[in-house]
């Protein structure tokens, strides 16, 4: 088994005992995530770590696009439930880049391809994307290489 799937799967016993219902109801719901994709495909198989950080990441944006869509609706309350999801699911990434970080991996990446326009947008972020690995969101890291691209 993963250590992240173990430690997820630690986390969920020790919320239950502690009676933490928001933290025990995130993660089930990433546990079921993470067994669902497991036997998703043709065959039954184990996600790595990288994979679950990968599905803990989409599961973290839609607890952000759900409290948006709440909070535009009138119902601060599942706003703010659904933002304690995503703080406890944020808990299972890894640290953040920081503006300063991304614009340098941003900028090698761009260098080692040798771009100059934004056409060459697409070979950037293919450079770009398997660097930053989860620590950045996907939409950052495209508004990061259109800025350079386009100074």
């Amino acid at each position: 088994m993963s250590e992240l799937k173990d430690r997820l799967q630690t986390d969920l016993t020790a919320a239950m005992k502690a009676r933490d219902t928001v933290r025990a109801r995130t993660l089930r719901m990433v546990l079921s995530a993470v067994s669902a994709e497991e036997v998703s495909g043709g065959s039954a198989r184990e996600l790595s770590d990288d994979e679950i950080v990968a599905l803990i990441t989409r599961e973290t944006k839609k607890r952000r696009e759900a409290a948006d869509a709440f909070e535009k609706g009138g119902r601060a309350d599942k706003a703010e439930s659904e933002r304690a999801e995503g703080e406890v699911l944020a808990e299972y990434l890894p640290a953040q880049l920081t503006d300063a970080e991304l614009a340098d991996l941003v900028a090698e990446a761009i260098a080692e391809v040798d771009a100059s326009d934004p056409k060459a947008m697409g070979q950037v972020m293919k450079v770009a994307n398997p660097r930053v690995a989860g620590r950045a969101e996907g939409s950052r890291v495209a508004a990061e290489v259109r800025r350079q691209l386009s100074a």
